[in-house]
């Protein structure tokens, strides 16, 4: 892993990321929903008719279940699925609720990785 890696924030190497891949990414959107429903994400992602909305949880502690469950909601009553959150690590609870309703996680290990 080289130092730039290591200093950079994980919302930058997010972005770098996706973007290497071919995401167009838009940064601090809120995004409204259903009547009186707003929420705000980290990143929205696009490439062609694909949209995701990417989570950067850049948290000492592992995410959790409930953290996953919240995200998933949202995403869900925003009418885009599949969301996406970037961490340090996440629980197992939150590996396996994320596993059976389609929520992507990744680590930044991973993307580091993958920006190599």
């Amino acid at each position: 892993m080289n130092e730039e890696g290591e200093k950079a924030s994980l919302i930058d190497l997010t972005i770098e990321h996706f973007s290497k891949i071919g995401y167009k990414v838009e940064r601090d959107v809120t995004l409204e929903g259903l009547p009186s429903l707003t929420r705000k994400c980290d990143l929205l992602i696009r490439r062609g008719d694909e949209r995701r909305l990417v989570f950067v949880k850049d948290w000492r502690r592992s995410v959790g279940v409930n953290t996953i469950i919240n995200v998933d909601r949202a995403a869900e009553a925003l009418k885009i699925p599949g969301p996406i959150i970037v961490s340090n690590e996440f629980s197992e609870h939150a590996r396996a609720y994320a596993k059976r309703r389609g929520v992507t996680l990744l680590t930044k290990q991973e993307v580091l990785r993958k920006l190599r």
